[in-house]
């Protein structure tokens, strides 16, 4: 519409015309009647071949025989040639055959409108484009004792593995994946950690790990599990802290190392992981003696007699023993969800489990199921208070609730 870098002012007019007017027509009415008006200085052929009157726009609608619309100059003049030429342009009374009124709505300074257009764009630049200049003291303090920390990170044994400051001076140990979670560590203040480094168990950590007390402490994903599996049958470990599921050493905020660290769990615990197996007859004697071992014996077979005497609903069939319950499900791909007195309160398939969960209430004991148990599932058990899981198998399984007890259908 105007040229931004010659352009100083904009002329706004509007048109009102009594009948069907173009836009050619309004051009021309503007030429013709304001030519010899303003002398030669002003004339307006000459303003815009010489640039300092840009072109003309207009921009009309006709609309039940009548015509309106706005026409806009650009003008390069100095304010009072612009104010003179707007005002000539109120000198025409028609267009065409048309009977005409043009009146100046406003002559605008383009440099005004660019200088706000600067000013906004600088007040955003101030806010969201200058880095932080402020000081805090803590976060000083705090930068420089974290570069402190890392640079105490040092190397231990022929195998240059890392570890931290106080690996060799301290009685217990920390052993974890790679140098960035020892750094971790120290940044936190815990400086015994050392690095296994690699998925070979060197033998610096193995030497180590039978002269202190250690605790494995891995990422809580898959390598994770398979590095622990490893240094376990290995080295000579203590203790076993898991980092949430998902979730890397190296990335674990302060309150979350604690708390892992506070939650360790005796080696002697993660090695009964294994689940027992149920013999292929499944006898009442066996199963019933596997899943007593961490119940009161006494007061479950008073419950359970008291509970066995009431008649069953129309059209259930009630297993009498847990042995007939797991000989009932192998082989049919279904899980059963049963009570205190290993009556079926529900039946799904294995890759219904979960969902069934959600649905269940209190009353459930103990899940028996022809399916494989994961970790995933293990942990919502545990948070519905079952006693007892039996299926065919436990894979993944790294975090065992010591209130469960597994049991493996063969």
């Amino acid at each position: 519409m105007y040229s931004s870098d010659t352009t100083k002012y904009l002329i706004h007019l509007h048109l009102e015309a009594e009948g069907v007017v173009e836009k050619p027509d309004v051009v021309g009415a503007i030429f013709g009647q304001t030519e010899g008006l303003l002398g030669e200085d002003l004339d307006l052929r000459d303003l815009q071949r010489t640039g300092r009157v840009g072109r003309i726009d207009v921009q009309i609608s006709s609309k039940k025989g009548e015509t309106r619309g706005e026409i806009y100059i650009a003008s390069s003049l100095d304010r009072a040639e612009t104010a003179i030429l707007a005002a000539s342009l109120e000198t025409i009374d028609r267009v065409g055959p048309c009977v005409a009124r043009v009146s100046v709505v406003s002559v605008e300074d383009i440099r005004v409108s660019k200088r706000k257009k600067i000013v906004d764009r600088a007040k955003i630049l101030l806010i969201d484009s200058f880095e932080e200049g402020s000081i805090d003291s803590t976060e000083i303090i705090d930068s420089v004792r974290e570069s402190l920390r890392i640079e105490k990170i040092g190397t231990i044994g022929e195998d240059q593995v890392p570890a931290g400051p106080n690996v060799l001076d301290s009685d217990a140990i920390i052993v974890v994946e790679g140098r960035a979670d020892v750094i971790n560590l120290l940044r936190y203040g815990i400086k015994n950690a050392v690095a296994v480094e690699g998925t070979k168990i060197s033998p610096t950590i193995i030497d180590i790990c039978e002269k202190k007390t250690s605790t494995a402490f891995f990422d809580g994903d898959r390598g994770g599990d398979l590095l622990l599996q490893e240094l376990l049958q290995v080295a000579e470990i203590d203790y076993v802290a898991y980092a949430p599921r998902g979730k890397s050493v190296e990335d674990l905020a302060r309150k979350e190392i604690i708390k892992a660290l506070r939650n360790k769990i005796p080696v002697e615990y993660v090695k009964e992981q294994e689940a027992e197996e149920v013999p292929a007859q499944g006898g009442e004697e066996t199963v019933r003696s596997s899943l007593h071992k961490e119940t009161d014996k006494d007061e479950r077979d008073e419950k359970r007699k008291g509970q066995l005497k009431k008649k069953p609903d129309s059209g259930e069939k009630k297993k009498k023993t847990l042995g007939d319950q797991i000989n009932a499900v192998r082989g049919k791909r279904i899980a059963r969800f049963l009570s205190a007195d290993l009556s079926i309160l529900k039946e799904s398939a294995p890759d219904e489990i979960e969902k069934v969960l959600s649905d269940l209430n209190g009353d459930v004991t103990g899940l028996i199921t022809d399916g494989d148990i994961n970790q995933r599932i293990l942990d919502l058990v545990a948070g519905k208070g079952l006693e007892y899981v039996a299926a065919r198998d436990f894979k993944g399984i790294i975090k065992r609730p010591l209130t469960i007890r597994l049991i493996k259908i063969s």
